[in-house]
């Protein structure tokens, strides 16, 4: 099964890295699944065609720091600008790759925006996704090698990114420095600690939950070609729960 995830996937090796600073993985998975729920769920893909519903991308949420939803499929305001109180489905994207120490953080960031949109709509469909980082090493590209090309952009973009994702083991030794380290039981103790996010059964609306928490296993570590391991060790059968994904979030939209 193709999933918006092999897109972010081309697109990471296209670019020769994957960038945590940045949201181009995100865009693209939301993106994707959004096509892909209209493709396959007749209701919502009806409701947009009528323009009873729209969807916008990186939409501000209420909250202490002002978060923004990655996908928003809601009814329009008056201005036909997004309304908070009208969204239909919201769905958050997270990556846990370079360092999984930093997991909490961006399970932190789940709760927080899962309580601004319930606070805002209970009947919202809240989907969470999780691209999880399976390597004991990630070159570290955006926060150590760029930097040290800073003010030489020429030399980076002609003779580093075209090495990077290819699989030149030589710049393992050669940027040794700035080489992030993972331990082997960290992707397993990433997918337990996510596992615990609050989720809610369907037409459970009063309870604050995600409708759907999807994570994927992912081979990045910006030296070798990125994939989607196909199957892995954390037992995860990403284009079955991809498809029940999109089966859910149709089921309870039509709710």
């Amino acid at each position: 099964m193709n999933t918006p995830f092999d897109a972010a996937i081309d697109a990471i090796r296209l670019a020769g890295y994957h960038n945590q600073r940045k949201e181009a993985h995100s865009d693209i998975v939301s993106t994707g699944m959004f096509n892909d729920l209209a493709r396959m769920c007749q209701p919502l893909r009806a409701d947009v065609d009528a323009g009873i519903v729209r969807v916008w991308y990186n939409v501000v949420a209420p909250g202490d720091r002002q978060r923004c939803i990655d996908m928003f499929v809601g009814e329009p305001d008056s201005h036909g600008r997004p309304d908070i109180t009208k969204v239909r489905i919201a769905l958050e994207n997270k990556s846990v790759i370079t360092a999984h120490r930093n997991r909490t953080n961006r399970f932190d960031d789940l709760h927080k925006v899962l309580s601004a949109v319930h606070k805002a709509q209970p009947l919202a469909i809240l989907v969470a996704t999780v691209m999880i980082g399976i390597r004991e090493q990630v070159l570290n590209v955006p926060d150590h090698v760029k930097k040290q090309y800073i003010n030489r952009r020429d030399e980076f973009e002609l003779s580093v990114r075209p090495r990077l994702s290819t699989g030149d083991q030589l710049l393992w030794s050669e940027f040794h420095w700035a080489i992030s380290t993972n331990r082997l039981l960290d992707p397993q103790k990433t997918v337990d600690l996510f596992r615990t996010l609050p989720t809610r059964a369907p037409g459970h609306t009063h309870v604050e939950g995600y409708d759907y928490v999807l994570l994927v296993p992912v081979n990045i570590d910006n030296v070798n070609p990125p994939s989607i391991p196909r199957p892995n060790g954390l037992g995860i059968d990403v284009d079955a729960e991809y498809a029940r994904l999109l089966t859910q979030i149709c089921s309870a939209y039509i709710a």
